[in-house]
């Protein structure tokens, strides 16, 4: 498990709302049972609009998604399925959604 990594949502009871889990947490603390993850949703999902720096749109399988960051949560390991893709090149943006929720900047 990696940072900026996308993984399959393995919990029964969210991944029809979240079925992605973007994980944030550094690899510094990957000894830790747990890992800091942002849910992420379909571009179109009603309940949740996109907001160019808090929640960033991302591309998983030619698909767009938003990264729902307001809902950043520690999840256990065993809620991260298969690793999708890899959005290292992402990072900037990424951090920046992070920075605002918890900064306000």
């Amino acid at each position: 498990m990696a940072q900026f990594r996308i993984y399959a949502n393995s919990n029964e009871g969210t991944k029809a709302e979240f079925p992605y889990l973007l994980e944030v947490q550094s690899e510094l603390l990957s000894d830790i049972a747990t890992r800091m993850v942002i849910p992420i949703v379909t571009f179109s999902n009603p309940k949740y609009r996109a907001m160019t720096k808090l929640t960033p749109a991302i591309e998983i399988k030619g698909r767009k998604y938003l990264a729902i960051t307001p809902l950043m949560a520690g999840v256990p390991r065993s809620a991260l399925g298969n690793e999708i893709a890899d959005l290292s090149r992402t990072q900037g943006d990424i951090i920046a959604a992070v920075d605002l929720l918890i900064t306000g900047i």
